[in-house]
């Protein structure tokens, strides 16, 4: 299969050269992940586990017929062909259930956070006009509040979280909703056949809409087509060093609303033909996490950064479990070398590997230190299949090796890019110059290819004259041992137009104080240019934080404003 890298390419620059994309006339992602294994009905998708100690485990075919119901409930409740179907669920099969049965109908899926408040969940389900929504019991209260304001709104489903909930051959478990008219997931599924043709679709149908954090402003609903997995495909071989096919179990405790869970792990496996585990956690426990790892034997695993610092203060991890982790992929912010020294020196070898995306056009750059070697502060080099640039935002000229300017990705041809914002052209337009996608990140490329990001360019801030990333100056702040979190904006000033200012979260039981803030502006002198530093350091219990976990800047900015 041409969509994705083999072990044939010995060499980056072979892969580079030799990598095209062929992808078939009648593609279907749940084809794709489920139908196409040599053994649909022998080999484990999906090792389910739950906090209340139940253990379940599905195989492709328990997946692929679980999912064939869900379709013909769908279309006996009138969806249709284009409609949307929004799901709000946590790491609990339904979810894929739920997505793979709207890629059968051909109807297009829209995953939501179950942490969305009232304003962020009526907005997507109002802004997408989803027919039909799919819930767990833990987001009623909310759904009840916003679901008058969707006019669009016909079906409600309730997956209830209590008790048995086995979504597998039958279905059986779900307790009745007693709320609104909505129905259990098992009754709504139940007598339906756990047969179902795929519906006529190709590469280019319209599968899934992904909202964007809403870290820069209103959030967007990014539309994606039914080959967009596979546009991940070759990044997962890279970030998972070029071992994919025969060991793989995967896991991650990121939220499966976003594409860093889904797109950065679960199809990607599937495509594969390998294991995911599920683990609706919640709140993150980094003991937990490692006790996940242990009992299902997770070789590959996706952990935001911050989620590593947390596992980073459990001592002796080895020594305590049984761990079988060969490589780690995380993303979001810039990976400090103390990660990787930690997972290198602590975890026996583990590899770590940063890498880049965005909603709109998700990994297209990644590190694999199989092919060369990882340099702390890069995200990588771009991935075969990926036409990657810095270029000149206003003419789309390429620029040149060792000049800053923004990350553009050639969208013709590029299975992972978005076809554009839903019912949004004007702004769909706006980030599109001649034949790039402009991802509105600032990064400059060295003469190896490595890609070093610099900030968004709408938080550049300019200081004394002095052009400014902010992501630069909070991974200095946060190499400080006290530091958990930290959000950098600019704050304007009489003098120098704008100074620095830190918002700083320490972590766990330390003060902030005037000799942690000197601390602070040392270690950033140290590490950046003199004017680098911040001026300014207000100490924060919390930092606002989009549902993806990263910091919202534009929120620390309006806070700023008001006071």
């Amino acid at each position: 299969m041409a969509w994705h890298l083999t072990l044939d390419d010995e060499s980056y620059e072979q892969a580079r050269q030799n990598f095209e994309w062929d992808i078939p006339d009648d593609y279907n992602i749940a084809r794709d992940a489920l139908r196409k294994h040599d053994d649909p009905a022998g080999s484990v998708a999906l090792f389910q586990a739950y906090p209340d100690g139940r253990r379940e485990t599905y195989t492709f075919r328990d997946l692929d017929r679980a999912s064939n119901r869900m379709a013909n409930a769908l279309a006996d409740a009138g969806v249709e062909f284009g409609d949307r179907v929004a799901v709000v669920i946590p790491q609990k099969p339904q979810n894929p259930i739920t997505h793979l049965a709207c890629w059968k109908l051909g109807a297009i899926s829209v995953p939501l956070s179950v942490l969305f408040g009232e304003e962020g969940l009526g907005y997507r389900l109002r802004h997408s006009g989803a027919k039909a929504v799919v819930a767990d019991a833990s987001v009623r209260e909310t759904l009840e509040e916003v679901r008058a304001d969707c006019p669009d709104l016909e079906t409600v489903v309730e997956v209830d979280g209590e008790g048995e909930n086995r979504a597998g051959e039958n279905g059986e478990g779900d307790r009745p909703a007693d709320w609104g008219d909505a129905i259990a997931f098992s009754e709504f599924v139940a007598g339906c056949s756990a047969e179902r043709e795929l519906a006529d679709t190709d590469a280019d149908t319209p599968a899934i809409i992904i909202y964007t954090s809403g870290s820069t402003g209103p959030p967007k609903g990014a539309l994606h087509t039914h080959k967009v997995w596979l546009g991940h495909c070759p990044a997962f071989y890279m970030y998972f060093e070029r071992d994919v096919v025969d060991e793989t179990v995967a896991w991650t405790p990121a939220d499966w609303a976003w594409i860093g869970a889904l797109g950065d792990l679960v199809f990607p496996a599937w495509h594969y033909g390998r294991p995911v585990v599920g683990y609706p956690m919640g709140k993150f426990d980094a003991e937990q996490a490692f006790e996940i790892m242990e009992e299902f034997g997770v070789t590959d695993a996706f952990l935001p950064p911050t989620a590593i610092r947390m596992m980073m203060d459990v001592a002796d991890p080895t020594d305590r479990y049984d761990l079988a982790v060969d490589a780690i992929c995380s993303g979001g912010e810039p990976l400090t070398p103390e990660i990787l020294d930690w997972a290198d020196e602590e975890l026996s070898g583990v590899v770590v590997n940063e890498i880049y995306g965005q909603t709109e056009s998700n990994l297209p750059v990644v590190n694999c230190q199989d092919w060369f070697e990882a340099r702390p502060g890069s995200m990588g080099k771009p991935v075969p299949g990926h036409d990657v640039a810095i270029v000149d935002d206003e003419t789309g000229e390429v620029l040149p090796r060792g000049e800053p300017g923004q990350i553009a990705i050639r969208a013709d041809g590029n299975p992972a890019q978005f076809e554009g914002y839903w019912n949004e052209p004007d702004k769909t337009e706006s980030v599109r110059v001649g034949d790039w996608h402009l991802t509105g990140d600032i990064a400059v490329q060295d003469e190896e290819g490595y890609v070093w990001f610099k900030s968004r360019d709408d938080d550049l801030i300019i200081t004394s004259g002095y052009r400014v990333g902010p992501g630069e100056v909070e991974k200095a702040v946060l190499e400080h041992p006290s530091v958990e979190q930290v959000g950098v904006v600019g704050v304007p000033d009489e003098t120098r137009g704008e100074i620095i200012k830190a918002f700083v979260q320490p972590i766990s039981g330390v003060s902030g104080d005037d000799g942690l803030r000197e601390e602070i502006r040392d270690l950033v002198r140290d590490r950046l240019a003199k004017y680098e530093y911040p001026r300014e350091i207000e100490f924060v219990e919390s930092l606002p934080q989009t549902t993806t976990g990263k910091i919202q800047r534009r929120e620390l900015r309006a806070r700023e404003k008001a006071e």
